[in-house]
């Protein structure tokens, strides 16, 4: 099923303020909210779609990603174990208790439809961000990729605990185990709770007895670790990927990070790129240009044969559909467009020198461009701006 648009989801133009957004995610968020909607599957597919939409919106670089490319520039279309947000309800619980803390809601402990249930706070590991660099090949069909990272990976030894052998914890006193201290304050709604992580145990709602001794109750190793992703068709240099938990583990258990992957895009030798299109210079001589010629024109899978006509003028642009590159949100294939240059002598010989003068002495030497051709170099002349 394909993603809705995210300024669908919340219900907002595509100009809307970073508060409009937030105010528009914390009505879906409560419309929808667990408590709210005990045993409805359909009502936690909104929460998380709306969560998810939050998190790329209300972040201005995401935003932007996905204002220039849609959620193929997110990572959520490609098929290839990105995504845009795959956010569990731990994760929405861990990252946006405090929109709710500021409407007396506490903090996503919820205490909607009465079921006062509270949950730990989940921490999350940081990021890990590479740069990647493809050829214009590469991009044009899409790559599979294979690296090697360093990264924090979760203790084996105590499976990412931090206590020896996983079970050397005790209950923390301050919240009983919980993860949360819960306070009632009066307000002019009247008495309301509010919960937040507990500071004893950061929300964990246990502490360490005995450290583990192999990642000394850290409950994360360095380690190198073999990843394979696909990058999709269309990409553009500057553009960033997100793996999802591909980045480093969080201490003490939790969900991992994102391997962040920034496109970086070769230089081609002889092909330079606009957009998705894809542009050449040809260079021909004044006689090929005079009597028509074929000419072999580099693309992205190897070499194309255009046919020169007789008396194409310098400046002249030729286009091959479809031997750009694709669009990333799958909207066709950009053209391979070929500038035709007149490559004029600077040294002649004596020889050449005469039969040159001979031929500018003819009437059909003389410049008379015809009406299409005026109109063909008043359409260039627009086209730069001059």
């Amino acid at each position: 099923m394909a993603k809705r648009d995210y300024y669908e989801v919340l219900e907002v133009g595509r100009s809307a303020t970073a508060e409009e957004i937030k105010k528009a995610y914390r009505k879906k968020a409560i419309q929808y909210h667990p408590d709210k909607n005990p045993g409805n599957k359909e009502a936690e597919e909104h929460f998380k779609e709306a969560a998810e939409a939050y998190d790329v919106l209300s972040n201005p670089d995401k935003r932007t990603r996905y204002d220039q490319y849609g959620h193929a520039g997110m990572g959520g279309a490609t098929g290839g174990g990105y995504s845009g947000g795959g956010f569990s309800m731990d994760d929405i619980f861990s990252q946006f208790g405090d929109i709710f803390e500021n409407m007396g809601y506490g903090s996503f402990a919820g205490t909607f439809g009465g079921s006062g249930r509270t949950r730990r706070a989940v921490s999350r590991g940081s990021d890990i961000r590479i740069r990647v660099k493809l050829n214009l090949k590469e991009i044009a069909h899409g790559v599979e990729k294979k690296i090697k990272i360093n990264k924090q990976t979760a203790c084996t030894a105590c499976k990412g605990t931090g206590a020896k052998d996983g079970t050397a914890f005790t209950t923390c006193t301050a919240c009983k185990g919980s993860g949360v201290v819960t306070r009632v304050v009066n307000t002019v709604m009247g008495r309301m709770q509010t919960s937040s992580p507990c500071s004893a145990c950061g929300g964990a709602g246990r502490a360490i007895q005995v450290h583990c001794p192999t990642c000394h109750g850290a409950g994360v190793q360095e380690k190198q670790e073999e990843i394979t992703f696909k990058i999709p068709m269309g990409v553009a240099s500057g553009m960033q990927l997100s793996i999802s938990g591909k980045g480093n583990a969080a201490r003490h258990g939790g969900i991992n990070g994102d391997l962040l992957v920034v496109i970086e895009e070769e230089e081609h030798t002889e092909l330079q790129r606009d957009g998705n299109d894809l542009v050449y210079s040809l260079f021909i001589t004044v006689g090929e240009a005079a009597l028509g010629t074929t000419s072999e024109i580099p693309t992205v899978d190897g070499i194309a044969k255009i046919k020169i006509e007789p008396g194409t003028q310098p400046g002249r642009v030729l286009r091959l559909r479809h031997k750009g590159l694709p669009d990333i949100n799958g909207y066709g294939e950009g053209d391979l467009l070929v500038h035709v240059n007149v490559w004029i002598p600077q040294k002649l010989s004596k020889e050449e020198q005469k039969t040159l003068e001979k031929l500018a002495l003819s009437d059909n030497f003389k410049p008379n461009p015809s009406r299409d051709d005026k109109n063909f170099f008043e359409r260039m002349r627009r086209m730069f701006g001059r």
